[in-house]
């Protein structure tokens, strides 16, 4: 250890030396404590980033958890609870009929059961075929001699159930010829979709359907004509499906013409696998979906199937097109907007997600105040459904009245906590989603014609995430488009309250003669059945 000289007995120019040296030693001292403050304002900002990517990545993989292991929906659909209802009542009908077998060796059996409160039953449908099944007693004699007279009946209805039946239809044309001039006459053959094909419409709409809309690939859809006596080759279905899907495609473009005619259009787009001819390996598709709102009279949707999700695609299938368009945040809608013609109008429920993932994952005590406001916007657009033949400015008015408030207050949360969360924390992109696309998101509280979000397109595009775990992937960008030209004429006519099946059998008997300047008389939206 170092000790201090005598000062006393050092001359001059040793204290100069001397303290010169506890100069030098002083500002070495300052310049290490400077080092050392930097060296942890570094650490401190390097804890603090290791703090936000730590919160981040339990953010993403509580996430991944949770889409792996629970449940896919934010909350419990009208199905998923029809579903749990009937488990119950199946529980309960079992429990019933248990304790009837546990009850029926006890004599007095009769007196102790409990009333059973059964569901009542609904009388089966008029419409539908009666085959009288009579039972009567072997002799209608009498023990004694007497013959009995029948004073009744009592009539017990089953609902039973036959498979799809086959039948051939033989058209027999009949040949008549006048004895005097040789004269020859035959009635012509009906027009069909597949000309001197042994398919009826109805069995091509079936086909269509089961692959479409039941999500039956082909070679399952044999193995069911298989069991019915009925061998039908896939190379047969595939032929059917390609030459129906072109008849079709008319129909589709028609459609494609009435949606672009309309001033709110919603967009999306989801992916589904692509396996070319020559290729080892599947590549992505994209289906993207075009659809007029809930609002509109005209219900419709359309698909394209397009080979990439590139932007191009939807700046091709908009081109022309003024108005507004219901989309998420995607880049590939972007260059539509820059011209002012398209304008965009912001989902609210991708807003609400960002929220919604941080609650769940227990990583921001403040999501629950964003969707708590939220939640209280959509019980307003819920309100406004329920009203009978609600008009675009009856919706406008509520909106200004009661939902602008509440965006306002929003807004101001928003701000609020901006920068009380760390930057690039799940809390903040949740914030800075919402406040980057805020002009967007509250566009609809301006025109009653405008969705508080997307999710109207989102359910169209429902059919296309069942479909492809069936159809394991299209083929080309020609079977891809096939499909959605079948697709948009299938779910079309679900969203007009039709029977898919019936729709096609009568638009597949009627377009071989139809004239196409009158196509549109066929769209769903239009359709009409023919007179018996």
């Amino acid at each position: 250890m170092n000790t201090l000289p005598d000062l006393s007995q050092l001359s001059h120019e040793q204290l100069l030396e001397f303290t010169k040296q506890l100069a030098m030693q002083h500002q070495q001292l300052v310049e290490d404590k400077q080092q050392l403050e930097q060296s942890n304002q570094h650490l401190d900002a390097k804890v603090q980033h290791l703090s936000i990517l730590t919160q981040k990545y339990e953010h993403e993989l509580a996430l991944f958890k949770r889409h792996k292991f629970a449940q896919k929906n934010e909350h419990l659909t009208a199905k998923q609870i029809n579903l749990l209802d009937e488990a119950i009542e199946e529980d309960i009908a079992a429990v019933d009929l248990e304790l009837e077998r546990l009850n029926a060796d006890k004599t007095d059996a009769a007196a102790q059961k409990a009333p059973v409160n059964k569901p009542k039953r609904r009388p089966l449908p008029d419409h539908l075929l009666t085959l009288r099944i009579e039972h009567e007693p072997a002799s209608t004699k009498c023990a004694c001699g007497c013959q009995l007279r029948r004073i009744g009946e009592d009539i017990s209805e089953k609902l039973n159930f036959r498979p799809a039946q086959f039948y051939k239809e033989q058209h027999i044309r009949g040949k008549w010829v006048c004895d005097q001039c040789d004269t020859l006459t035959q009635q012509a053959m009906p027009a069909y979709v597949i000309d001197k094909g042994i398919a009826s419409p109805e069995l091509l709409s079936h086909v269509l359907v089961s692959k479409y809309a039941d999500h039956l690939p082909l070679y399952r859809q044999r193995q069911i004509f298989l069991r019915a006596g009925v061998d039908l080759s896939r190379s047969t279905l595939s032929d059917w499906i390609g030459r129906c899907g072109v008849e079709l495609e008319p129909l589709a473009e028609a459609l494609k013409q009435i949606i672009l005619q309309q001033q709110v259009i919603h967009a999306d787009e989801t992916p589904v696998t692509v396996m070319q001819i020559a290729e080892k390996k599947p590549k992505k598709g994209y289906v993207w979906a075009y659809a007029t709102t809930q609002y509109n009279p005209i219900q419709a949707v359309i698909y394209d199937f397009q080979l990439s999700r590139s932007g191009q695609h939807a700046e091709d299938f908009l081109k022309g097109w003024q108005g507004h368009l219901v989309c998420d945040d995607y880049s590939g809608y972007k260059a539509s907007f820059k011209s002012g013609q398209v304008i965009e109008v912001g989902c609210m429920a991708h807003a609400r997600r960002k929220f919604h993932e941080l609650h769940v994952t227990k990583k921001s005590f403040i999501a629950e105040q964003a969707l708590q406001l939220i939640q209280q916007l959509y019980q307003i657009e819920a309100e406004l459904r329920e009203l009978p033949n609600c008009s675009a400015e009856q919706r406008h008015q509520r909106r200004q009245q009661d939902s602008q408030p509440i965006m306002r207050q929003l807004y101001d949360w928003l701000e609020e906590y901006q920068d009380k969360v760390p930057k690039s924390s799940p809390a903040a992109k949740a914030i800075n989603y919402s406040l980057k696309r805020w002009q967007a998101l509250s566009r609809y509280l301006d025109d009653g014609n405008l969705p508080i979000c997307n999710n109207w397109v989102e359910n169209q595009m429902r059919p296309w995430a069942l479909g492809r775990k069936n159809w394991l992937f299209a083929g080309s960008l020609r079977s891809g488009q096939r499909a959605a030209n079948i697709m948009t004429l299938i779910q079309s006519a679900k969203l007009n309250g039709l029977d898919p099946y019936a729709y096609l059998s009568d638009v597949l008997k009627r377009l071989p003669t139809h004239k196409m300047t009158q196509i549109e008389e066929l769209l769903p939206h239009r359709w009409k059945p023919e007179p018996n």
